[in-house]
């Protein structure tokens, strides 16, 4: 029997609304992609019982958490890990950060190389404001340490701190050609652009894109032999095709952009893109049987999963972007990976409950429930804490 619900709409209006009852989502198992290499950056489901209220310490529920990261390894995807997705400057503190770090990559070791199977941010959140360049370089390196000890790979994420105390492109050279020459295998850079973090804005020493992709472009080439690729989140899909043209041999680049991912992976028959991606986490099954299609030549099946996923990312990632995390974290629980809607700081009353019932629909059109009665149900009970009748 199929579900019926009835769910508000962003005018205020309730209208009724049966589920599809389709789901697309592949059967867990099988290698890794052939052609592509896909990141699936992970959330932290967070304790329901413990005081994750804003400006508490972080307390993930680590068993949730690390089966959550073995649902993504099952169908492909490596998993990129205390990132942007794991509420990085929002939520998820240093202490917690590197207690994930540790257990994510010592869980990736039981099944494989840790350093093919996860990437975990290292960055300088730890070390308060105001800092000099030189502290900027001492807090990258010891998060860098913690990662590199784990066996994991480093993403050298964007820096708050550094995008406060550079002074202009050489200030940025300074910092990363420090980092690079010290990092033992070759790292992930990572170009977070301010409409996921407004505190980035003119990040690599300037607010003209152009101006800033010269001297990341000439970072990269300095040091293609310690970089295994950049991950671009700027959202600007002519941007992409320009820069990842321009990239040495060898390095490639990880597509950021949740709105024009599925035409970037696919490429433009010269230059494609590889992935690492916050929306992989919520459409991880669909997206695995994207690129299984997607190796074995068949553009058309790939284009079919692809494609109604689309509007459900636009929607996660819609203005302030920096809060999709919330949208992520709803449908792991609406899915069964998680047993509770909660989030670290609180997080998870960052988006109205019209968001959240639109992504609902959404989720449905693209064949991402497996259980389509347990989605209404717990969708239903959203509705009634929020005083909804549904």
């Amino acid at each position: 029997m199929t579900a019926r619900l009835l769910l508000p709409t962003t005018t205020g209006a309730i209208e009724p609304y049966e589920l599809t009852g389709v789901h697309l989502g592949a059967v867990p198992g099988g290698p890794a992609f052939r052609e592509r290499t896909a990141y699936a950056a992970a959330h932290v489901v967070a304790d329901p019982l413990a005081d994750n209220t804003p400006g508490r310490p972080a307390a993930p529920d680590w068993d949730a958490t690390l089966a959550f990261r073995r649902h993504l390894w099952s169908h492909g995807f490596a998993v990129a890990d205390a990132m942007d997705t794991a509420q990085r400057n929002m939520g998820l503190d240093w202490a917690a950060t590197a207690e994930l770090i540790r257990r994510s990559a010592a869980e990736a070791a039981t099944i494989g190389d840790p350093y093919a199977l996860i990437a975990c941010g290292a960055g300088t959140d730890h070390a308060g404001v105001g800092l000099t360049v030189d502290q900027v370089i001492a807090a990258y390196t010891e998060q860098i340490a913690v990662v590199e000890e784990s066996g994991a790979k480093v993403v050298l994420m964007a820096s708050r701190q550094l995008a406060a105390a550079a002074r202009g492109p050489e200030d940025y050279r300074r910092v990363y050609d420090a980092l690079l020459r010290q990092v033992r295998r070759p790292v992930v850079l990572h170009w977070l652009g301010e409409v996921f973090d407004p505190a980035l804005a003119g990040y690599w020493g300037s607010e003209d894109v152009d101006a800033a992709t010269e001297t990341f472009l000439d970072l990269v080439r300095e040091h293609a032999d310690r970089v295994d690729g950049v991950k671009v989140s700027l959202l600007d899909r002519d941007h992409e095709v320009r820069l990842r043209a321009q990239l040495p041999a060898g390095v490639r680049l990880y597509t950021g952009d949740d709105f024009h991912y599925p035409e970037l992976i696919r490429g433009d028959g010269q230059h494609f893109s590889h992935a690492l991606l916050g929306i992989f986490d919520a459409i991880a099954p669909v997206a695995a049987g994207a690129l299984r299609a997607l190796d074995a030549g068949d553009t058309d099946r790939y284009e079919a999963l692809m494609a109604p996923t689309v509007p459900l990312s636009r929607h996660l990632f819609a203005a302030p972007t920096y809060h999709y995390k919330t949208g992520i974290v709803f449908l792991a629980w609406l899915t069964g990976r998680q047993s509770a809607f909660t989030m670290v700081a609180g997080a998870q009353s960052a988006r109205s409950v019209p968001h959240l019932a639109e992504a609902f629909r959404l989720a449905d059109a693209a064949g991402l429930f497996p259980d389509p009665e347990l989605a209404a149900s717990r969708m239903r009970a959203l509705l009634t804490v929020a005083g909804v009748a549904s």
